[in-house]
């Protein structure tokens, strides 16, 4: 008796056989929603159009506000430059109403440069430890209404950091400005040319700037901390380290870039501020190196305080001294992104 063997297996389908292009299965990974040309074929939905015209939109606008600005800072500092007798950039006077005018902004820009050095020497590093506290030290009791209260004091108006330093710091700040004048001041930066002054020198400035810039930091600092890898933390304590080992090898290093923005930002308000340093500085054109004499001056300190009295002539020269802070806070800015953009490859960002 014959019997021929017949096969179990189904009969083979259209989808089976239908070639990738088609729209098949055809060979592992290519489906209808693998194909490049349906993606790109595929019709936009009306929302997304509008998001799409909006973000260009706002970065077309963005651009058109920053030229705007650019434009009416140069040609306001134009008229004034234009009719200058001495040089701008380092003259030591500030006389836009004299006959000849005579104004330049070299006590400004080292009274700025000074000050916005100090409070980022002593704001950055205090930052970065708090928020290395309140990420990986703190329990988490503490960690939140520790956290909450640095978001608060970033929210703190200018004046009234301006009123606590002028209130309370200045007058607590003499037994340390007599202690580094007697024995700092052989490095002449600590060296008061009148002792027992007010402490209203642009060291106090700096002291009251990395006070107001500090939560900027921390708050940046913190939140780019808490999202460092946790695979590679647990793999570190897998072998051995110890939390500050940890903290060393895998947290520091992918927080770098943000460290850095943190810090940029912070500037950036040091570079700018204007009612706390008005409030605290005792204004004056001279150039010394002695940082607790009182005197010197800043940017936008010197614009509020002057600018209601002058002329229009002398209005202009204070914008033109704005066009500088405009062009150096683009400059530090511009820095931030190359170094960020340097550095992200080490971040482990991409780990």
């Amino acid at each position: 008796m014959d019997i021929t063997p017949t096969s179990s297996a189904p009969p083979p389908t259209d989808s089976a056989t239908r070639k990738p292009e088609d729209g098949g299965t055809g060979s592992a990974g290519q489906g209808p929603g693998n194909n490049p040309a349906k993606v790109k074929g595929k019709a936009v939905h009306p929302g997304d159009r509008i998001f799409l015209g909006l973000s260009r939109g706002s970065g077309i606008a963005l651009l058109a506000i920053m030229a705007a600005i650019a434009g009416f800072l140069g040609y306001r500092a134009y008229l004034a430059i234009s009719q200058n007798s001495v040089n701008f950039l380092t003259a030591f006077e500030w006389n836009p109403q004299g006959d000849p005018p005579a104004f330049g902004i070299g006590i400004l820009a080292f009274g700025t440069a000074v000050s916005s050095l100090i409070a980022m020497v002593i704001a950055v590093p205090v930052a970065v430890g708090i928020a290395l506290f309140i990420s990986h030290y703190a329990p988490r009791k503490l960690a939140a209404p520790l956290a909450y209260v640095i978001d608060l004091l970033a929210a703190v108006p200018s004046i009234i950091y301006g009123l606590w330093g002028a209130l309370f710091l200045v007058p607590y700040l003499d037994g340390l400005t007599r202690w580094l004048d007697q024995f700092l001041g052989w490095t002449v930066i600590f060296d008061m040319s009148t002792p027992g002054s007010p402490a209203r020198s642009i060291f106090t400035v700096g002291i009251l700037l990395a006070i107001m810039i500090l939560p900027i930091i921390t708050n940046v600092t913190r939140e780019v901390f808490l999202q460092a890898p946790k695979m590679h933390e647990e793999a570190a304590l897998a072998l051995g380290a110890t939390r500050w080992e940890v903290i060393r090898m895998s947290v520091l290093p992918f927080g770098r870039s943000g460290i850095i923005s943190a810090s940029m930002l912070g500037l950036g308000r040091a570079l700018g501020e204007t009612m706390a340093v008005a409030t605290v500085l005792s204004p004056g054109f001279l150039f010394t190196w002695h940082l607790l004499d009182p005197g010197s001056g800043t940017f936008a300190q010197n614009i509020a305080a002057k600018f209601n009295e002058a002329n229009d002539f002398g209005r202009d020269a204070l914008i033109a001294s704005g066009l500088v802070l405009f062009v150096i806070t683009l400059l530090v800015n511009g820095a931030a992104r190359y170094i960020i953009g340097r550095r992200k490859e080490y971040s482990g960002a991409n780990a």
